[in-house]
């Protein structure tokens, strides 16, 4: 089979077209001819940075994590598919998981659902990874009705689902952006728009919450941004990061009570524990998609799989809203 393989480590340059065999299916496994997939921002780190990311697989590799495609063949042990069943998830392209940039990808089924049917291949290719990490950043906060919600990134990837979901929760929901289109942007999906090169997190937390912070903070920007997330949250709140990697004073979090919740979504991929809780989201999103409450925006960029290092770039350039997919078109 055809697959964009990677034989160094480094820019978007080193992607090439091969040969490969195609995977035979094995016990608690899927066969999938892959139909699209998505780039996170964790591909781009991967491809660059190699062994010093832990979680990066050896070379000769093939990355690539999100996937929607099609039931090829079904592996002794697994119940619920058919062959030709539509389905999506995130299931490979780091450590020993080959990844989705190929015609077909091996998956184990704990990691994949039924597609959601509203939606094209490309649409939903672009929401495992970041699907699951908004529901289950939003899910251990404690996500409620009522709350006041903020989501910092609102028109990223992970922050445009996040946004959607706290509001299919019950949130008061609210989003932070800047360029004019962002802003928009995060209207559209139904959260108030704060823009956040104008607004001192000071300003808008006495204008939205009357100056007693929000309930529960998405923080999908993360990094120093942590600090703006404790100072916008409530006493005794919470606040969601998928971004921790960062040296930072915990006093305010401290003085206030905060609960920080690391959102890290690769951990049963990397470390095969909990897998079924992947399918028991992505099913749940499924659910949330097919009854019209969630909807995954895609870049205005197309790509198709051998156009694999321009997409790296585009995600790259900053530029992004929402997700940017390449479609299996060889």
């Amino acid at each position: 089979m055809k697959a964009m393989t990677i034989n160094a480590f480094g820019g978007s340059d080193v992607f090439t077209e091969s040969e490969v065999d195609k995977p035979a299916v094995t016990a608690g496994h899927v066969l999938i001819k892959v139909h699209a997939s998505s780039v996170n921002t964790v591909d781009t780190m991967i491809r660059e940075m190699g062994p010093a990311l832990p979680l990066s697989p050896s070379l000769p590799a093939i990355l690539g994590m999100d996937f929607a495609g099609v039931v090829e063949s079904i592996g002794e042990g697994v119940e619920g598919y058919q062959v030709g069943d539509e389905v999506y998830g995130c299931a490979g392209g780091l450590a020993n998981l080959p990844g989705t940039l190929s015609e077909y990808m091996l998956a184990d089924a704990d990691l994949i659902a039924h597609k959601p049917k509203r939606l094209t291949m490309a649409q939903a290719a672009a929401l495992p990874l970041v699907g699951i990490t908004a529901y289950e950043g939003l899910k251990r906060a404690g996500v409620a009705q009522g709350q006041s919600v903020l989501v910092h990134g609102g028109a990223g990837g992970v922050g445009h689902i996040a946004l959607q979901l706290a509001k299919y929760f019950g949130g008061d929901v609210y989003a932070t952006g800047s360029k004019d289109a962002q802003l928009e942007l995060i209207e559209k999906l139904g959260a108030t728009p704060i823009n956040y090169q104008t607004d001192s997190v000071e300003d808008y937390v006495a204008t939205h919450t009357e100056g007693a912070g929000f309930d529960l903070v998405y923080d999908s920007v993360g990094g120093a941004n942590l600090l703006n997330s404790f100072e916008a949250a409530a006493l005794n709140g919470q606040v969601a990061t998928t971004v921790s990697l960062a040296e930072i004073d915990l006093s305010v979090a401290h003085f206030k009570g905060l609960s920080l919740h690391v959102v890290f979504m690769l951990i049963p991929m990397l470390h095969n524990v909990k897998r079924a809780e992947h399918h028991e989201i992505l099913a749940s999103i499924a659910n949330i998609v097919d009854a019209g409450y969630l909807t995954p925006v895609l870049d205005e960029s197309t790509f198709s799989f051998s156009d694999i290092g321009q997409a790296h770039e585009r995600l790259a350039s900053g530029q992004v809203m929402g997700k940017v997919v390449v479609s299996n078109k060889w």
